[in-house]
């Protein structure tokens, strides 16, 4: 990662607000987000995981047990 792209990310706060912000403008899934800004800005997408909020995080997994990704979680029905 260069030291201009690097600046970009400094903060989780900082990169979690650009994923935020391009899943509502666009529509798209948080998973397709990342992916499309780490191609966008020439990152490894293992980079990015110390960027990554406990709110991205949570959101990444129900979209994951969505897509049967990861295992089922036991919910209680209201």
């Amino acid at each position: 990662m260069d030291e201009q792209t690097e600046e970009k990310f400094l903060t989780k706060k900082s990169f979690s607000a650009m994923i935020e912000s391009f899943v509502y403008r666009n529509k798209q899934s948080y998973m397709d987000a990342i992916v499309h800004l780490c191609e966008e800005n020439g990152l490894e997408l293992e980079d990015v995981k110390k960027y990554l909020s406990t709110a991205i995080v949570e959101h990444l997994e129900a979209e994951a047990r969505q897509l049967r990704f990861l295992p089922q979680q036991n919910t209680l029905d209201v």
